[in-house]
C-alpha cells in the first residue's frame, strides 16, 4: 500500500470533484471457481483499491460528500475462519492503514445507505460489472438488477475517471515495476520461441514469472501462431518454422499495476523477406508515435497518423495504391488494422472503461455516460501529462474480413485484393509498448528496451 496520507488525499478530492451526497464503493469479495470454498485468484475492484488501497476481500467503502465522514464496512475473521487463513488484521487494523477510523461490521451499511435514502440523499455508484455485486447493490439500494444501469452515478463515472487519468510519481513507479516483470515474460517466451513447442507452454512460463514476481498477468496472455485473431486465447498449437509467434502479454505489482506488451518474432529465428518488409512497416508506425505524442493532442490525431504511417508501408509493398491519404480517408486502413491504436493503462489494462473515458471535457460526454452501459469514447480523449497509453499498431490479414470487404465492393481502386491473396495465411503482426505522456512529450516505460526491431529480435529468439 502507499501511505494512508495517499487514500484519505485521494478520497478528499473525490468528495470535491461530487460535490454532495453519499459515494459508495464496493470491494470485491471472493468469487467461487467450481464449489464455494475453491475461489478464483482474488482480484479487488481497481476504484475501491484506488481509494482505499485494501487488497482484501469483501469490504465496502462509504464515504459523505457533505460531511467529509469516511466510513469502511467489513467483517472480521473468527476463529473459524482463522483455522484456515492463519492470524489477519482487523478490520479497525486495515481501516488505519487507509486513513480510515470509522470502521463497522458489514451488516451496519444497510442501516446507513437506509437512513441517507430516506433523507432523500443522493447514492452515488459506478455501473458494476460483477453479478455478484449488482445483486449486493440492488439488495442495499433496492433497486432491481435490470434497472441499476439506470440510476448509476455520472458524477462518479467521470469524477474517478478524471482522477485515475494522471499517474502520481509513485504510481509511476509501480507501473516501472510491472514493466520490468513484463520484460522478463517477453523475453522468456522469445527464448522457448522454438519449432515443436506448444503454445500453451511459452504461455504458462509467462504467467508463472507473472505470478512470481507480482500479483500475475494483466490479462489473459495471447500467445499464438494466429496473429490475425486479435484476442487468440487459444493456445494449443506447436510451433512451426517459417510461422510467426505474437505474444500479447502483460503483469500487475503487487500494488496491482499494469504493464502491456505485444512482440511477434518467426518461429525458428529467421523472418522471411515477405514478414520483414511487414514488420518493418508495423515497427515504423509504432516508433513514429512514439515521437509524436505530447500533451494536449487528441487521441484521434495520434490513431490517424498510425494509420497514415502503415497506409504509406503498404502503399510501397504493393497492397494499397496510392497516395496513403486516400486510404486513410476511404477507411481502408481498418481492413489492415479493425482496432484503435492503443488504450489507457494504469490499474487495469483498458484503464477506467469500466466506467468512463478520460481525459477531456468530461461534460460534454455526460448525456452520452448515461445512456451506456460504458463509456469508451476515445474520440474525445485529450492526452495530459501523467497518462499513459498503449502504443500498438499492427497489420492482420484476416481471410473472412478480405472476402467480405471484396464482397461488399469496398475499397475500390485503393486496395490490391489479388495482391492480398498470397498473403492470406500470412498471420499478423503488432508491436506494442506503454508511453507516458510528460510536459514535454513523452517517454516509454522501462529502464531497458524489450527486443524491438528484427535484428534484435533475430539475435534472441530460440536461443
Amino acid at each position: 500500500m502507499f501511505s494512508a496520507n495517499t487514500y484519505a488525499s485521494r478520497r478528499g478530492e473525490l468528495r470535491t470533484k461530487v460535490g454532495g451526497g453519499v459515494i459508495l464503493l464496493p470491494g470485491n469479495a471472493l468469487s467461487p471457481n467450481n464449489y464455494p470454498n475453491n475461489a478464483y485468484y482474488f482480484r479487488q475492484d481497481s476504484t475501491f483499491r484506488y481509494y482505499f488501497g485494501l487488497n482484501v476481500p469483501a469490504l465496502v467503502g462509504l464515504v459523505d460528500a457533505d460531511s467529509g465522514e469516511e466510513m469502511l464496512f467489513g467483517d472480521d475473521f473468527t476463529v473459524e475462519d482463522i483455522i484456515w487463513t492463519g492470524p489477519q488484521p482487523t478490520l479497525r487494523e486495515l481501516g488505519a492503514g487507509a486513513g480510515v477510523t470509522a470502521t463497522f461490521p458489514l451488516c451496519e451499511l444497510d442501516k446507513h445507505l437506509r437512513k441517507a435514502i430516506a433523507q432523500g440523499r443522493r447514492i452515488h455508484y459506478l455501473p458494476p460489472y460483477r453479478g455478484q455485486t449488482k445483486l449486493q447493490l440492488s439488495a442495499l439500494l433496492g433497486i432491481r438488477p435490470e434497472l441499476l444501469h439506470d440510476y448509476k452515478s455520472v458524477d462518479l463515472m467521470l469524477a474517478v475517471a478524471e482522477m485515475r487519468e494522471c499517474k502520481s510519481a509513485e504510481e509511476i513507479e509501480e507501473m516501472e515495476r510491472a514493466f520490468r516483470i513484463g520484460y522478463d515474460m517477453h523475453t522468456l517466451a522469445m527464448q522457448m520461441c522454438r519449432p515443436g513447442v506448444v503454445e500453451r507452454e511459452i504461455a504458462g512460463a509467462i504467467e508463472g514469472v507473472a505470478k512470481s514476481q507480482g500479483q500475475g498477468v494483466s490479462f489473459p496472455s495471447i500467445v499464438s501462431q494466429h496473429g490475425e485473431t486479435l484476442h487468440n486465447l487459444n493456445a494449443d498449437g506447436v510451433l512451426e518454422t517459417g510461422r510467426l509467434l505474437l505474444c500479447d502479454a502483460g503483469a500487475e505489482s503487487v500494488e496491482g499495476y499494469c504493464s502491456d506488451h505485444t512482440r511477434t518474432y518467426p518461429v525458428g529465428g529467421k523472418f522471411t523477406p515477405r514478414q520483414r518488409e511487414i514488420y518493418d512497416i508495423v515497427l515504423a508506425a509504432h516508433d513514429h508515435v512514439a515521437r509524436i505524442v505530447k500533451p494536449g493532442m487528441m487521441y484521434t490525431d495520434v490513431h490517424r497518423a498510425a494509420y497514415l504511417s502503415l497506409a504509406e508501408g503498404l502503399v510501397g509493398a504493393g497492397l494499397l495504391k496510392g497516395p496513403a491519404e486516400d486510404a486513410v480517408a476511404a477507411g481502408a486502413m481498418t481492413l489492415f488494422m479493425p482496432h484503435g491504436l492503443g488504450h489507457g493503462l494504469g490499474m487495469d489494462v483498458h484503464d477506467c472503461e469500466a466506467m468512463g473515458e478520460r481525459s477531456f471535457d468530461f461534460a460534454s460526454i455526460a448525456a452520452r455516460a448515461a445512456a451506456s452501459g460504458t463509456c469508451i469514447y476515445r474520440t474525445a480523449w485529450r492526452l495530459r501529462p501523467g497518462t499513459v497509453l498503449t502504443d500498438e499498431p499492427g497489420i492482420y490479414f484476416i481471410p473472412a474480413l478480405i472476402d467480405k470487404c471484396r464482397a461488399d465492393g469496398l475499397y475500390k481502386g485503393i486496395v490490391d485484393y489479388n495482391a492480398l491473396d498470397a498473403y492470406r495465411d500470412f498471420g499478423g503482426i503488432r508491436i506494442e509498448d506503454d508511453l507516458l505522456v510528460t510536459a514535454a512529450g513523452n517517454r516509454m516505460l522501462g529502464d531497458r528496451k524489450i527486443p524491438v526491431t528484427a535484428d534484435e529480435l533475430e539475435a534472441v529468439v530460440g536461443r
